[in-house]
């Protein structure tokens, strides 16, 4: 695919190669391209997330007051069958961030990634 396909969202790490284990590892991520220890750009269907370390010029175009911390913004995975995501990633030994909530729409989890970069994992309620 070319890179006009996918939405992009960069998310600032402490550490590229960790970022990229964890996509990769427990997310079904893969890796597009990787200038590791300053990039790294993975895929999952049509998202595309750059991580970025300290060195990237996407982390040093950020101001350090906002980037000292992530925020509550996420990226936002669908899946068909969210408990057992959930007992697959913690038999991996992951920590959620949030308990599951269910409402009107679906149910949803967050997850941190190394960095503290929210995931929100997401089943949309079964519609009639």
């Amino acid at each position: 695919m070319d890179t006009h396909d996918y939405a992009s969202v960069r998310y600032l790490v402490d550490d590229v190669d960790a970022a990229v284990e964890f996509y990769t590892t427990h997310l079904g991520f893969t890796v597009n391209m990787s200038a590791a220890p300053a990039f790294a750009d993975v895929v999952r269907g049509h998202l595309r997330l750059l991580v970025s370390g300290e060195k990237s010029s996407g982390a040093r175009a950020t101001p350090p007051d906002l980037a000292a911390s992530p925020g509550r913004n996420r990226i936002h995975l669908e899946l068909d069958d969210l408990e057992a995501e959930i007992a697959r990633l913690g038999e991996a030994g992951l920590t959620f961030v949030s308990d599951l909530v269910s409402g009107p729409g679906g149910s949803q989890i967050l997850l941190a990634d190394p960095s503290g970069n929210l995931i929100e994992l997401f089943q949309p309620a079964a519609r009639d």
